[in-house]
């Protein structure tokens, strides 16, 4: 039988583990660049001015790391083979700096047990991080009037609550004004959120499918439509007013802030092009009582993290004479 040479195999393992290093660290430099934007208000122009961005890149890159090993450890603990998390940087173009992370999995989960571990491993992980994170970061953040212009975060029935236990009754047209660390835990939410959309072989898609097995496929296909009909919801919610002139804002605004639903509905077919629309079968057998009821639990979880709107900016208001403030105000509201 071939043998494969010792350096070789020691090579393999070697690029195994290169390519997600470069990645973590890319994608660690990218989060604290967009931190150290918010802490500054402006891109980083010095190595002192970049490093204020660890109050939001630690926790983050925390949440992410719990969310992507929790997958990991429950893939090796079933004896699924898995890659190390690739990590997606994404400075500028994401508010975010990164777009989350993957893992590969080469052969199919083949027991039902195994494929609702590894599918709620990675939420749930993640979510035991960011939800202390959140507090924190609330607890560091002043409740303010709304200022003219701002990026108003997603809100949620979990963040309604974590506000209201941290802050209390918050005053009509004022609004907790987010420190770095709790946008870091408000992202945490957000990339949860949409992981467990149960859909194709995302997490929420895995845990679903562990659950109901084949039928999980057809209800997929509404789910891919709900996205779509929620960027619906948001177009007409925000592009109608602004028609009718009940509202000020730009109608530029007004279509981006209906965007995020549109763009996770294309890339939903994106990822049902690249991995199939339907998610692999499993062999047959039933998930265990204990493993039901997490699958349920996620379920709930998902629908409180649930954002409607999951960003909207809301621009400075012109003068009487058609011009901007000179000195809008500004926020770390949002991300």
């Amino acid at each position: 039988m071939p043998q494969t040479p010792p350096e070789a195999g020691r090579g393999a393992r070697r690029q195994r583990i290169a390519t997600p290093a470069l990645l973590f660290v890319a994608t660690c430099l990218s989060v604290l660049w967009t931190g150290a934007s918010m802490v500054n208000e402006a891109p980083p122009a010095t190595l002192v001015e970049l490093a204020r961005g660890w109050v939001y890149a630690v926790p983050l890159m925390t949440i992410l790391l719990c969310h992507e090993f929790g997958h990991y450890i429950a893939a090796r603990r079933h004896g699924v083979p898995a890659s190390l998390p690739y990590f997606l940087p994404l400075p500028v173009v994401s508010p975010f700096g990164t777009l989350g992370a993957v893992i590969a999995m080469p052969e199919r989960i083949r027991s039902r047990n195994a494929l609702l571990d590894i599918g709620a491993a990675g939420p749930l992980g993640g979510m035991a991080v960011a939800l202390p994170v959140l507090a924190i970061g609330l607890w560091l953040s002043p409740v303010e009037a709304q200022p003219d212009g701002y990026l108003q975060e997603g809100q949620n029935i979990l963040y309604w609550l974590l506000k209201y236990l941290i802050k209390g009754g918050i005053p009509s047209g004022h609004d907790v004004i987010l420190h770095p660390t709790a946008t870091a835990g408000w992202v945490g939410l957000f990339v949860t959120m949409i992981n467990l959309l149960p859909w194709g072989q995302l997490d929420g898609g895995h845990i679903a499918f562990a659950l109901l097995g084949p039928v999980q496929n057809r209800l997929a296909r509404y789910v891919r439509w709900g996205v779509l009909g929620f960027f619906l919801y948001n177009l007409i919610g925000f592009v109608l007013p602004v028609l009718t002139g009940a509202s000020q804002m730009t109608i530029g605004d007004a279509i981006g802030n209906s965007m995020t639903w549109l763009v996770w509905y294309a890339l939903l077919g994106l990822l049902g092009r690249t991995m199939g629309h339907e998610h692999p079968p499993v062999d047959q057998g039933t998930l265990s009582p204990r493993r039901r009821g997490v699958a349920m639990a996620c379920l709930v979880l998902f629908v409180l993290l649930f954002m409607p709107t999951p960003l909207a900016h809301y621009a400075p208001a012109p003068d009487p004479e058609g011009n901007l403030p000179s000195s809008a105000a500004s926020t770390t509201d949002g991300t």
